[in-house]
């Protein structure tokens, strides 16, 4: 798998608090257990479909992680600490009944 991060998504995720590694992104993508969503909202919407999940790293820091997938690889969006609505979403949608 080979991760695509911009030189903006780089600064972006180093300017979180706390940062975000892409060792962490890495380790997420690893210990996924649901199925990744994709982002339908209007203002969001990308070519091909954007999809994201939650996992935690390693360490068990949870982080949603926002990508593209393409044929040189995954392109990665965001990552980020998820907020309430979004776990309770994840956790919805993520699994199968």
């Amino acid at each position: 798998m080979k991760l695509h991060i911009s030189a903006a998504v780089r600064e972006k995720l180093a300017n979180k608090t706390p940062p975000v590694s892409e060792s962490e992104i890495v380790q997420c993508f690893a210990n996924r257990t649901g199925k990744d969503l994709i982002d339908t909202r209007a203002d969001n919407m990308t070519n091909p479909l954007t999809r994201w999940f939650i996992a935690e790293t390693d360490f068990g820091r949870k982080l949603k992680v926002a990508y593209m997938p393409t044929v040189n690889g995954i392109v990665i969006k965001s990552a980020y600490d998820p907020n309430d609505e979004e776990k309770r979403i994840y956790n919805k949608y993520s699994h199968p009944i």
